[in-house]
């Protein structure tokens, strides 16, 4: 915490004790429970945090991020209502509905995508799917995996075309096969990360290296 206090001092920053939060990150499929550290001073210590947006928990799981999106989708549904009662169109309803529920259940998803399961999934599908019983959806919408997928190429297609991007320096260095041979086209030429774990795997850079590598 000195060291954070410094560094904000230096930038012309202060560091606002009653406003920071502790977060432990555990891995909870391990099977010996690891000691924690003693809690800072001053400072409470969270199980869950939301950052820039995006619920996580101590364990990395993005479950309870969905549970809140669909929470505040769900209101969202009534005001699509008010405005269908008062004439707006179909068309109008379907540009609303995408302009606020979509971009909401889409927010920052390539970060935190990978770390939901498929209880998850099926219950953003599930709400989809009244939205399109009730009118407010095209009825042609692709389901959540299908949107959070295509977030996801649209990422790595910027991270891939743009030196200056800031998540460029994450990527692998191309593979020797790319530089050296002329073989079959491959979806990525980038060299394939070592697997580390489970926690890693679900990682955005991860997914898309390997996603249809073979």
């Amino acid at each position: 915490m000195d060291n954070i206090a410094t560094w904000a001092e230096a930038n012309n920053l202060k560091l606002n004790v009653s406003k920071s939060k502790e977060i432990i990150f555990q891995n909870s499929r391990r099977r010996i429970a690891e000691t924690l550290p003693q809690p800072l001073p001053d400072i409470l210590r969270e199980n869950v945090l939301k950052i820039l947006g995006v619920t996580i928990t101590n364990h990395l799981s993005a479950s309870e991020h969905i549970r809140r999106i669909i929470s505040d989708s769900a209101q969202s549904l009534y005001v699509l209502r008010v405005l269908r009662h008062h004439g707006m169109t179909e068309i109008g309803l379907h540009a609303v509905f995408r302009a606020v529920v979509v971009s909401r259940l889409t927010y920052a998803s390539p970060a935190w995508s990978g770390f939901i399961m498929a209880t998850d999934r099926q219950r953003v599908d599930a709400f989809v799917s009244r939205s399109k019983r009730c009118g407010f959806c095209p009825p042609d919408m692709p389901d959540f995996k299908q949107l959070s997928e295509d977030a996801d190429d649209q990422l790595f297609e910027r991270i891939l075309n743009n030196l200056h991007h800031t998540l460029y320096q994450l990527l692998p260095p191309q593979s020797a096969a790319s530089q050296n041979y002329n073989l079959r086209r491959r979806t990525r030429d980038r060299r394939l990360h070592q697997h580390q774990g489970h926690l890693s795997d679900c990682n955005f850079m991860t997914r898309l290296l390997y996603k249809n590598s073979y």
